[in-house]
């Protein structure tokens, strides 16, 4: 119980992170509504799961994690800030000229991007690449790749969904953010990619479907898995989650905070 409240603390910490650092930002706008949506998952794989902290960030045999929806980039940043990888400081930079934290991420494995992503599709295709070298470099990590449900649209996200189980990489571990908008609108009307899990289950995967927004459940799920062939979680989560401002609210895609609502929205998480 008390690893499951930890993961909470982090949950919310990160959440603020997110806040303050888009506040901060300024006019230049954030992707808030897919950050916070992917707090819990990327809490669980930072804080439990991963290999992967400050003492071993180019370690060999440190676990991958590519986040494919690039735009998400704050929840990404807010987890390093959380294990000191970068310092609180470093966040106040985010898309200034010169800032190693940019709107999508850009490789810098000395703070922790593995990756170069926001080119939505690819992160899969990177993933399949490592874990498979993982396998004939005789390594010992995990990847890690956190998609987004509107990113499925892309054909080469179903390339390496057919590729992985070929290829047998029991060492990839895929994981949709299932919050149902993308940019421009809910997924299901711009693309319906339903049935979900029944395609990856053809395509050869080990699917399962959790709430991602849900400590609990992601913890149950990670807890149990087992890595025999490439495993799919659809988690199915809320956009924007966190705050009465911006939940199920598609308009917060990408948005600029008012002084009211972050204000507003730090009485709330406390």
């Amino acid at each position: 119980m008390k690893n499951r409240l930890d993961l909470n603390s982090k949950v919310k910490n990160l959440r603020k992170i997110i806040l303050n650092t888009a506040f901060v930002a300024g006019s230049k706008s954030a992707h808030i509504g897919g950050a916070l949506s992917c707090v819990e998952i990327i809490s669980i794989l930072f804080f439990k799961v991963m290999r992967f902290d400050k003492k071993n960030i180019q370690d060999p045999n440190r676990d991958r994690f590519i986040l494919s929806k690039g735009h998400a980039c704050l929840a990404y940043y807010a987890a390093l800030a959380e294990k000191k990888i970068i310092s609180i400081e470093e966040l106040k930079t985010f898309e200034e000229d010169g800032s190693n934290l940019l709107g999508h991420p850009v490789m810098n494995k000395s703070i922790g991007l593995e990756q170069s992503t926001g080119s939505l599709g690819m992160g899969l295709s990177i993933g399949l690449g490592q874990a498979l070298a993982s396998k004939k470099k005789k390594l010992n990590f995990k990847t890690f790749v956190l998609m987004g449900d509107g990113e499925c649209n892309e054909g080469s996200v179903w390339e390496s969904a057919m590729a992985a189980p070929n290829l047998k990489v029991e060492n990839l571990v895929a994981i949709i953010d299932r919050n149902n908008f993308q940019q421009t609108g809910k997924s299901k009307e711009i693309m319906d990619i339903e049935p979900l899990k029944e395609k990856w289950i053809a395509f050869g995967w080990n699917v399962n479907v959790v709430d991602g927004n849900n400590i609990a459940d992601l913890e149950n799920y990670f807890d149990k898995l087992d890595y025999k062939k490439p495993n799919l979680l659809i988690a199915n989560t809320i956009k924007g989650k966190g705050f009465n401002f911006s939940e199920n609210d598609n308009s917060w895609h990408h948005g600029v905070l008012s002084k009211k609502i972050y204000e507003d929205a730090l009485i709330e998480i406390e």
